[in-house]
């Protein structure tokens, strides 16, 4: 079953689209609501640290020069119904040096008011399949914290596999978000 949509004629705003989500670029409107789910500490727990609003928006023109370099980037997500801002959910380019590195990594935020309603796994699900059959990726990653078994769960979801652990380099190794978990889904097209 194909899960989004991409055709501009039918749709004007949305990159992809699910039944229930609308991913697209951001906006400057974005900035509010990415600042207040930043800025929540049961949103950020598998975090070092939550973000102020300097840093969200900071955090926003990276995602957004990623976009321009490489015609991908994390997506900001609307509700359909409402078009309600709740998050982010599609790709980046991980910024550490590690034996998988280079590589593509889905990942996720969204606002916790959102959560345990499939909305996640929903969208992540559709950047796959747009990942490997637009963009034509040849594998994608994701990774979290050991201890964040909410995100483990959906990689799984998805169809990724577990292939390692492995301590973050940018965290510090005595921090219990340290151990990572390792996934990786392979373009059934380029097998």
């Amino acid at each position: 079953m194909i899960l989004y949509i991409n055709t501009p004629s039918i749709m004007s705003n949305y990159l992809i689209q699910t039944p229930r989500l609308g991913l697209r670029t951001w906006r400057e409107s974005d900035l509010e609501p990415f600042a207040s789910i930043n800025a929540n500490p049961k949103a950020m727990q598998f975090y070092p640290n939550t973000l102020d609003k300097a840093a969200s928006k900071k955090m926003i023109l990276r995602i957004q020069k990623q976009y321009k370099d490489y015609g991908f980037s994390v997506y900001a997500v609307d509700l359909l119904e409402s078009k309600q801002f709740i998050g982010y959910i599609g790709f980046m380019r991980p910024n550490f040096e590690s034996y998988f590195t280079p590589c593509v990594e889905i990942g996720w935020r969204l606002d916790p008011t959102v959560w345990n309603k499939g909305l996640a796994t929903e969208g992540a699900l559709a950047c796959l399949d747009y990942g490997f059959n637009t963009l034509n990726f040849k594998e994608i990653y994701s990774f979290t914290a050991e201890i964040n078994k909410p995100s483990e769960r959906v990689m799984q979801k998805i169809g990724l596999q577990k292939i390692d652990t492995f301590m973050h380099p940018s965290l510090e190794k005595e921090s219990p978000l340290a151990l990572h978990v390792l996934y990786r889904i392979s373009n059934p097209k380029k097998i």
